[in-house]
């Protein structure tokens, strides 16, 4: 999972009042039963056995992963256990994602050669699979190292020669592989990538990145993965002009066969509604040990299913009048496919709760995150997920202050500390992006930690995760999903107080961006957020039947409650030229365009001769390339025009300029992802 930060959510999370707060929305029963089943033990232990497994996409480890998983979902009751499988070939597309082969390795090792023989082994696939860079080929080559330094630009290459030897580069193999190996013919790639910049990068110089090289690159290779520590003792003796040479075998490369992802449900009571679903997401890949990404949020889905299932059975929880699906993919590219090959998952779907790292304990430095769905899409139900993080954080507050705490979710092998929740606004980097995105327009309740200083390394263990923590997360996730698959008409006026409460915060976030802008964009700022009160509100019509009245009745007190922190807007002048036109996203393909292993757009514009877009290198207050594009297009409707389209991207991250955005989707034109409204 990666992770972009954008706008930091300024909030007040709750009094220490000694007098405990009454749960949110479910019955007190219900929600007692769900807190004292749910079990951070029981998820710890199944992450135990997750973290065995080398789980690339498509490899025999995920495929065992999956297994696993299955049979536990079996063994608690569950219904309609599946392992679906898809087939990824490289030629494939489900929507915008390119099938990406399988990929896995039987043995690597690289070693440092002296006098002719090897003399000191450097890395081991058995040993620690993470040393090998995703997509590696096989190989079996003794060469001389030569440090390239980023190894991503042609200058980095000057006065060396490289050619059938082997680079030590600080890029990630994937990005300087075309380069190194492509033009100037190196051998293989050994590379001490750094994690995601946090305050503790480069704090623990022995952590090994987990590495990766291009999926479709035609300049096939090996790359293994060291810490910063070997690199820097490696870059000391080429300095003084010493030789290194290292031997590398590698028995490892692509293959046909299938995207794999598990599926299994708890059925519906209501004859109607449960042909409704509630999902419950993951994913279920990454490097092994991969404890808090994502081991951590597949065995809490499980845990969440294993409650369910148990309560429902005993007659402790009613069964939901819609059912409950649960979805252990591959990042990304699983949950992709599968709503493009099965395009009825995505009728039947009507909201997810997604987690992704939701168990770092203390020493991974982690921030727990309630998050919320993109501007394009507003939706109750991050109202929902957030009334309940807010209850854990007041009870878990009250619990570690001495105070009165009747929910202190507190696992026996635990931690005590309070959660600390963030209600934060959109980020992207995992599988709520696809659901999310126009083609699907499913909202996404989206539980994960951040920053976390271990992802994506050798050291994002076990032994890091915490059972308190995972019983927190499984309650937040579990209350909501279980919320919104009983939701009827009885629940509407509650969820509708929610969103007036909502209301303040959002008028908080909106003085707090004007503060950074001009009278004009902060105009834009403010005339959005009014604008997005109606579309909200009635966001709880697929769940309930409320009369309009009703509705207008608390949309109209809610935009009161925003408006009145308006403040001061500059007139709107009528768009002109390309400004004018409205834009409309075709059906196919579906969704986003920057996906796993490809970019639909890159790829196209590329094989087309087009100059890619400057949207996607521009960087705004509160929102990079990706994250203005992801939300063009979302808002690419055929209803709003392009200035309109601007001024939405702008109020949620930041002012863009309006040639950038006219830019971006006359390319997605040319490629045929958008057409002209008439």
């Amino acid at each position: 999972m990666h992770r972009i930060f954008v706008l930091a959510v300024v909030l007040s999370f709750f009094s220490c009042a000694a007098n405990a707060q009454k749960p949110p929305l479910l019955p007190e029963k219900d929600v007692a039963a769900l807190a004292q089943e749910l079990s951070g033990e029981t998820a710890k232990r199944n992450l135990e056995g997750l973290t065995r497994f080398h789980r690339q996409r498509g490899s025999q480890g995920f495929h065992s992963a999956a297994e696993l998983v299955a049979e536990h979902a079996r063994a608690y009751g569950l219904s309609e256990v599946a392992i679906l499988q898809f087939p990824a070939d490289g030629k494939i597309y489900y929507g915008t994602q390119r099938s990406r082969p399988p990929w896995d390795a039987e043995f690597a090792e690289l070693w440092e050669m002296k006098d002719g023989a090897p003399s000191l082994k450097m890395a081991s696939y058995d040993a620690e699979p993470v040393v090998l860079a995703e997509d590696s080929e096989s190989a079996d080559v003794t060469a001389d190292l030569v440090d390239v330094g980023d190894g991503t630009k042609e200058s980095d290459y000057a006065g060396k020669d490289v050619k059938g030897k082997i680079v030590l580069a600080a890029a990630q193999p994937g990005a300087m592989q075309d380069l190194a190996v492509g033009k100037f013919g190196a051998a293989g790639i050994v590379s001490y990538a750094q994690n995601q910049k946090t305050a503790w990068s480069g704090d623990d110089d022995n952590l090994i990145r987990w590495g990766h090289l291009e999926s479709f690159s035609p300049n096939r290779t090996f790359g293994f993965m060291v810490s910063l520590k070997t690199a820097r003792s490696w870059r000391e003796l080429l300095a003084k002009g010493e030789q290194i040479k290292l031997h590398a075998v590698v028995k490892a490369g692509q293959h046909p066969g299938f995207t794999e992802l598990v599926t299994a449900i708890i059925p519906g009571a209501d004859p109607k509604l449960k042909q409704e679903e509630i999902a419950f997401s993951c994913h279920l890949d990454h490097q092994r040990p991969g404890a808090n990404d994502n081991a951590s949020g597949c065995v809490t889905i499980l845990e969440v299913a294993r409650t369910l299932q148990k309560l429902v059975n005993e007659g402790k929880l009613a069964r939901p009048a819609r059912t409950i699906r649960f979805i252990w993919p591959p990042e990304i590219e699983g949950t992709l496919t599968l709503l493009n090959a099965k395009p009825e998952f995505a009728q039947r779907i009507k909201a997810v709760v997604h987690m992704d790292m939701v168990g770092g304990g203390p020493v991974t430095k982690t921030v727990f995150h309630v998050t919320r769905g993109p501007m394009s899409l507003p939706s109750f139900v991050h109202d929902v997920a957030w009334a309940f993080g807010e209850f854990v954080n007041e009870q878990s507050y009250n619990f570690a202050a001495g105070l009165p705490a009747a929910y202190p979710l507190v696992a026996p092998e635990g931690g005590k500390e309070a959660l600390l929740a963030q209600d934060t606004a959109y980020t992207m980097g995992s599988d709520h992006d696809v659901y999310q995105d126009s083609s699907f327009k499913i909202p996404a309740i989206y539980l994960n930690d951040w920053p976390d200083r271990y992802i994506h390394t050798n050291f994002d263990t076990a032994a890091n995760i915490d059972p308190t923590k995972l019983k927190r997360a499984a309650f937040i996730g579990a209350a909501s999903g279980y919320f919104l698959a009983q939701m009827t008409d009885r629940d509407a006026e509650s969820v509708l107080v929610l969103l007036k409460m909502g209301a303040l915060h959002d008028a908080q976030e909106m003085r707090l961006k004007r503060m950074q802008l001009d009278q004009c964009d902060g105009g834009s700022v403010a005339r959005f957020a009014i604008e997005q009160r109606w579309p909200l509100v009635n966001s709880i019509e697929p769940f309930v039947t409320t009369k309009e009245d009703i509705r207008k009745m608390y949309w109209t007190a809610i935009r009161e409650i925003v408006q009145s922190s308006a403040g001061g807007m500059c007139a709107q002048p009528a768009p002109e030229g390309w400004a004018a036109i409205v834009y409309r996203r075709k059906q196919n393909p579906k969704g986003p365009v920057a996906v796993f292993g490809s970019d639909f757009v890159n790829d196209r514009t590329t094989a087309a001769g087009i100059t890619p877009p400057k949207l996607l290198s521009y960087e705004g207050l509160w929102g990079t390339g990706e994250e203005y594009a992801y939300e063009v297009l979302n808002f690419a409707d055929g209803k709003r025009n392009t200035q309109q389209i601007r001024d939405a991207a702008s109020a949620e991250y930041g002012p863009i300029p309006l040639d950038l955005v006219v830019e971006y989707l006359r390319t997605l034109e040319k490629i045929g992802v958008v057409e002209q409204a008439k």
